[in-house]
């Protein structure tokens, strides 16, 4: 490929321009292409001739994936508004400026020039990781005409009011919201921005302008030839292999609520935890939850209704499984069920907020499944070619911090679920009705006044010990 390169190099700069011409003029080569390219690339590629800028801004699926998180004049370099000083002296402002105008003021200029150039509505998939981004400006891109994005990322943001933020997606998914509305279809905000390799430097080129068809394509062969070559170090994917937390940072308590108000309109990449505690769960009434609670080392044992999944965990270390059951790609989700194990009306999820969104944002596609799509599977739930069950499924257990805390081993990632462990102030036997025992089950430790006797032989039986097996066992100890 090297020598192919260098021959194509040493062509005339008018043959290089006209076959770079006609291979971009190809409409599956464009659009493969163009979102492996930088902004940067892109507006200098349409800046060498006529002809390239025709094809570049009139070609929807160029811009259909916006990646603006390493344009210089998105970055937003001023710390706070309350600074002053020496800051304030370099910035000229209106006194009608607002604050979220202010924070919001590089992105909504790009914006406003895209929205000039007539490009802004060929943009379904926008990424804004690490930027100065307000709750505002999602409110206009949630509800404004003149976009069309359907997979928005907003990691690691910066100057994000996430009250407002909560407010405008709830506001957006309201059951009186116009119909088609929102467009927006799939939001990255809980995890951490994708890891970049760091660029090699660009060898010169023998043209001396900048944006001569010759360095273009000298550029792009070079580009080329680093994405065939180069290979990044790839972490397990989220959720189905990495097991354990899924993000680096705290999720407020009152994001259960926001996902349970967007569940079915837009996705996250996170899901609710489906631990047994909460409404949503499939095992909802299935268990004791005060038994568990009186069991529960945790001073403040008020579990919230709805709570967001931080942990992805496999089957329990004893039983194999868990009261609610696999989220499983490809399969119907599992009926809610009452006290008495039946069947409640309504109680399917849908796939936008069963299966979380897996990073990074789909290169080639705004389709909120295929952002969605865990490797090695298929967007259908089996290829007819493929006999049932000879399919590797993929498959997780999301659960919040506040259930598995006292069952969990943050070493191993090994875990006990409610039916086969109760907690670590279990001391007395006895039966707690709507416990099941497991073949390494703890007996009930409540007499019949349901509160547990607190002393030091209680922890005799923990399964956890200062966040790892309490056995030793452990593969990875504590340091």
């Amino acid at each position: 490929m090297t020598q192919t390169c260098e021959s194509h190099n040493a062509l005339p700069i008018e043959i290089q321009h006209s076959a770079l011409l006609q291979l971009l003029a190809n409409s599956l080569v464009l659009s493969q292409t163009a979102p492996y390219l930088s902004c940067y690339d892109v507006l200098n590629l349409a800046a060498t001739a006529r002809a390239f800028r025709f094809l570049v801004y009139h070609t929807p699926d160029v811009f259909r994936r916006l990646d603006l998180g390493n344009v210089k004049t998105a970055q937003f370099e001023i710390d706070s508004l309350d600074r002053g000083g020496e800051t304030w002296r370099n910035v000229q402002l209106d006194e009608n400026v607002t604050e979220d105008d202010f924070y919001s003021g590089p992105l909504r200029g790009i914006f406003s020039s895209l929205r000039r150039l007539d490009i802004l509505r060929d943009v379904q998939v926008l990424s804004l990781d690490g930027l100065s981004v307000t709750a505002d400006l999602v409110h206009d891109i949630l509800i404004d005409p003149s976009f069309s994005v359907r997979i928005l990322s907003l990691r690691g943001v910066k100057n994000m009011n996430e009250r407002k933020l909560r407010g405008a997606l709830q506001y957006a998914c309201r059951e009186s919201r116009p119909e088609g509305m929102p467009r927006l279809k799939g939001l990255y905000l809980f995890g951490p921005k994708d890891t970049t390799l760091s660029p090699a430097p660009r060898e010169e080129s023998r043209s001396p302008s900048p944006t001569s068809p010759g360095r273009t394509s000298a550029a792009w062969n070079n580009q080329s030839q680093k994405a065939l070559t180069a290979a990044p170090a790839e972490e397990p994917e989220a959720w189905y292999v990495r097991r354990g937390d899924q993000f680096p940072a705290r999720i407020s308590p009152e994001w259960g609520s926001t996902l349970v108000a967007c569940a079915g309109v837009i996705a996250f990449d996170s899901v609710l935890c489906t631990g047994p505690r909460h409404f949503n769960s499939p095992a909802w009434g299935t268990v004791n939850i005060e038994a568990l609670n009186a069991a529960s080392s945790a001073a403040e044992t008020n579990v919230p209704h709805f709570a967001v999944a931080t942990h992805s965990l496999g089957g329990c270390a004893s039983c194999g499984a868990a009261p609610e059951g696999w989220t499983v790609w490809g399969e119907e989700a599992t009926p809610r069920r009452d006290s008495e194990g039946r069947r409640t009306n309504g109680s399917c999820v849908p796939d936008l907020a069963r299966f979380p969104l897996l990073a990074p944002p789909p290169m080639h596609s705004a389709n909120i499944r295929v952002a969605m799509l865990p490797t090695g599977q298929t967007l259908r739930s089996r290829l007819p070619f493929i006999p049932k069950g000879k399919q590797e499924k993929a498959r997780f257990i999301p659960r919040c911090f506040d259930c598995i805390r006292d069952r969990y081993c943050s070493g191993c990632h090994k875990w006990w679920c409610e039916s086969c462990y109760i907690g670590p102030r279990a001391s007395s036997p006895g039966g707690v009705p709507g416990l099941h025992s497991g073949p390494d089950s703890v007996s009930n430790p409540f007499p019949s006044t349901g509160v547990a006797s607190v002393n030091d032989s209680i922890f005799a039986a923990c399964k956890i010990r200062d966040g790892v097996c309490a056995d030793g066992t452990c593969s990875l100890q504590q340091t």
